[in-house]
């Protein structure tokens, strides 16, 4: 025969997975648990027993007593998570915020910035004017068939400078000087070693853009910065010519700029195109009106880049006789000054609301 305390806790036990509600449930605690409950009242009983028989029934009124709260406590947790996601059912979290009131941990800020006191609004947020900037390009080159391609910001010597035909001796080392860390790794200068990475892992036709920051021990001012970001595009095929990078960058400044734009190509040198060419634009959009802006570099990839690219791979792949392409680099905080009119770039690393709000 089972004790009477066992059939208590099995009747509990029943009854508290069985509860259909929060308010059955606590009339369940209350009938077996409460002052005056059935397992409650065996605490009263012990005095009655033999002294044989209290530490047998004390150790199993203890064990009872643990197995129905501990059911109850589980009972109800779950009651309480159902009713936590039935509210969030009905709460649409797409809707803007509504502000605080009455909250004094920001009743002096509220009262100094919105002129009333205990009421602070809660502002929509919105990207950083390079995010938009950035996005806005990748979208415009995967448009074009543009795959995204992504490196280290922590590059070695090979990939940042001899991949792309500038050995140690060559002067426009000097105009890209860098950070350099303890092992002889450096922050790379361009976004141009993932046009390197990517010629490794994969033959030829390639077309990618690479987007992220680049470092130079620039002076900052109101056009340098030690921090900048660029995307950078390269497209190796058969027979890519100067005609194909001339048509990619203008449909892209267009795009940009507007479809008024007039492009402008103009020789310049890159130790790693030949031939190479600054780009310049021209718009009624853009503050200046008619006068000319430079906006990018770009060029046909140098024979010796691809021979570079040759011998890391162990093979032929990128056959200058056989394949050609075009690589540009453009800077988006640059584009972004120009299209936004933004005067200085410290702007954008500053985290001002009031210039950010402009961009909301």
């Amino acid at each position: 025969m089972p004790h009477p305390l066992e059939e208590l806790r099995d009747s509990a036990l029943h009854e508290t997975d069985s509860a259909p509600d929060e308010k059955v449930l606590d009339d369940v605690r209350v009938r077996y648990l409460g002052r005056n409950g059935s397992i409650s009242a065996w605490g009263e009983r012990m005095k009655t027993l033999n002294p044989e028989e209290r530490p047998v029934v004390g150790k199993l009124l203890n064990e009872v007593r643990t197995a129905v709260i501990g059911a109850i406590e589980d009972r109800s947790g779950k009651f309480r998570a159902q009713k936590e996601s039935d509210a969030l059912t009905n709460i649409d979290i797409s809707l803007p915020g509504t502000g605080r009131s009455g909250y004094s941990g920001y009743s002096g800020y509220s009262a100094a910035v919105t002129g009333y006191s205990g009421y602070l609004p809660l502002e929509r947020g919105s990207l950083h004017p390079l995010t938009q900037m950035l996005e806005r390009s990748i979208q415009l080159f995967r448009r074009m068939g543009f795959a995204l391609a992504d490196g280290p910001d922590i590059e070695d010597d090979w990939h940042c400078f001899d991949a792309l035909n500038t050995p140690p001796e060559h002067p426009a080392r000097n105009e890209q000087d860098t950070f350099y860390l303890p092992d002889g790794r450096l922050l790379r200068t361009h976004t141009s070693t993932v046009q390197i990475r990517a010629m490794e892992a994969a033959p030829p036709p390639i077309r990618v853009i690479a987007s992220g920051s680049a470092y130079r021990r620039d002076e900052i001012d109101a056009t340098h910065s030690a921090q900048f970001h660029q995307i950078e595009g390269l497209y190796v095929d058969e027979n890519v010519s100067v005609a194909d990078l001339k048509g990619t960058l203008e449909l892209f400044m267009r795009e940009l700029f507007g479809a008024d734009t007039a492009v402008r190509f103009r020789p310049h040198y890159f130790p790693f195109t030949e031939p190479s060419f600054e780009i310049d634009v021209q718009s009624k959009a853009l503050k200046g009106g008619e006068q000319w802006i430079e906006v990018a570099g770009s060029g046909m990839v140098h024979p010796a880049v691809f021979e570079e690219v040759n011998k890391a791979r162990g093979d032929d792949a990128y056959d200058p006789e056989k394949w050609t392409g075009f690589a540009f680099g453009l800077g988006m905080d640059r584009l972004a000054m120009i299209l936004f009119d933004i005067p200085d770039i410290r702007l954008f690393a500053q985290n001002d609301l009031r210039f950010l709000r402009q961009f909301a």
